[in-house]
């Protein structure tokens, strides 16, 4: 296996573990593969669910530039929504895992397909 195999596996059991979730394996790649290099990086492949800058990153860059979402108070709430359901005191929130639940929250996986 891949490293990138290796890191979809960690990621699909971190979502099995910590939300509840059986994620679908082919979406979970795609995603995984749209964040880029970004994942082999210890910081850059999480996401910090109290870092304002950080949460108003991933609002601009994947949900408004990526998945073509109109700027609103919906995507506010839709990202507070994901952070609640993978656990605010989770300090490791991976950010793939959070790209793809916030895919799947906003009904988007189409952009992947």
């Amino acid at each position: 296996m891949s490293k990138r195999d290796d890191l979809i596996a960690k990621y699909a059991a971190d979502m099995k573990e910590k939300c509840g979730i059986t994620p679908d394996m082919d979406l979970l790649t795609k995603v995984t593969i749209g964040c880029g290099p970004a994942i082999y990086n210890r910081d850059a492949s999480t996401v910090s669910g109290s870092d304002e800058a950080e949460l108003a990153t991933v609002k601009n860059n994947y949900l408004i530039k990526k998945l073509g979402l109109s700027d609103s108070a919906e995507l506010d709430k839709g990202i507070a929504a994901v952070m609640e359901k993978y656990g605010q005191s989770n300090p490791s929130k991976y950010r793939a895992v959070v790209y793809y639940m916030l895919c799947t929250h906003f009904g988007k996986e189409s952009v992947y397909k």
